[in-house]
């Protein structure tokens, strides 16, 4: 599992700047703004096309954190309001979490009225917070309807119900120091150096949709499975690229950002998502993707684009 070492970035990129300078405060904040946007994009997506995954999971719409993780616990509690050490680095609009009141740096205090400050410390110090989402997810009770505690701010203890909802069974992650964008299976990984950023949301949301388009029809077993030669996986980048404005359609972003972000991107990028003979040509792309609009249209005059029928597959599904 890759969850351990990516923590380990995320605190290792920050540890020289926690501090309480005003450039420790720009450096951190615009991590957490970044991750922020990604996480909210990522949360649409999943919830969006909830209906059509093959596995899904009950999720609160919260992205928390743990202050020990970093150089500098007690400056990044102070920079942050935090009152203890897992915070909340992202609230998803209309989720769950934002529903019962939660915000953005405040402080989770229980769940079911299980003490979180009752985790201790680990070492490595990421396994805590791996830990606290664990329990968070099955003994906890998110499964289903929970009572929260948390702290907010200003210091003011607040309680809420907090009633999960299903979304695709994909984790957004940002990565410190990276320029990549890629799939893992479980989890969609965006450097926080990635040239989408720059783009506006629909643009950056055609491209964390291809990546969970990988993960929803389970490109990385299937390459395990038959081999990651070119032809293997230049197909399953194609597939991809159709399933791109389906998703960003039923997370009710414009599906025809697919193609303007095909446009956009390729004559600018000649590696990367676009590597020389494991991907066609940018345009020809853009051409794939275009082609499956009108059909996105008509299925959503229904409300929702059910992929999971209407899709033409690339490949032979499980």
């Amino acid at each position: 599992m890759r969850f351990a070492p990516l923590l380990f970035l995320v605190a290792a990129a920050l540890t020289p700047t926690c501090t309480a300078s005003a450039q420790t405060e720009s450096t951190l904040q615009a991590f957490q703004d970044k991750e922020a946007r990604l996480f909210e994009i990522g949360w649409r997506l999943a919830r969006g096309n909830a209906p059509f995954c093959d596995v899904s999971r009950m999720a609160a719409g919260w992205l928390l954190h743990d202050a020990s993780t970093y150089g500098d616990p007690a400056a990044v509690r102070t920079e942050l309001g935090l009152h203890g050490d897992i915070g909340i680095q992202a609230v998803a609009e209309g989720s769950p979490a934002e529903q019962a009141g939660l915000r953005r740096n405040d402080t989770l205090q229980s769940v079911n009225e299980a003490m979180i400050e009752h985790f201790p410390v680990s070492d490595p110090s990421w396994e805590r917070l791996r830990d606290i989402r664990t329990a968070i997810d099955t003994e906890l009770g998110l499964s289903a309807p929970a009572i929260v505690g948390w702290q907010g701010a200003e210091g003011d203890l607040r309680g809420a119900e907090l009633v999960p909802v299903a979304v695709c069974a994909t984790q957004f992650e940002l990565e410190p120091g990276s320029r990549r964008a890629v799939a893992e299976g479980s989890r969609v990984v965006i450097g926080d150096r990635f040239a989408g950023f720059a783009y506006d949301d629909d643009l950056l949301a055609a491209a964390v949709a291809h990546e969970l388009a990988h993960n929803v029809l389970k490109h990385r077993k299937w390459l395990d499975e038959n081999g990651r030669g070119r032809r293997n996986v230049r197909s399953t980048e194609k597939e991809a690229d159709r399933l791109m404005p389906w998703l960003l359609a039923n997370a009710g972003y414009d599906p025809a950002s697919a193609v303007r972000f095909m446009q956009q991107w390729g004559p600018r990028h000649g590696g990367g998502l676009f590597r020389a003979r494991s991907h066609d040509g940018w345009d020809e792309r853009a051409a794939f993707i275009e082609a499956e609009l009108p059909q996105i249209a008509a299925a959503m005059a229904s409300g929702k684009a059910d992929w999971s029928r209407a899709f033409t597959r690339e490949l032979p599904a499980d």
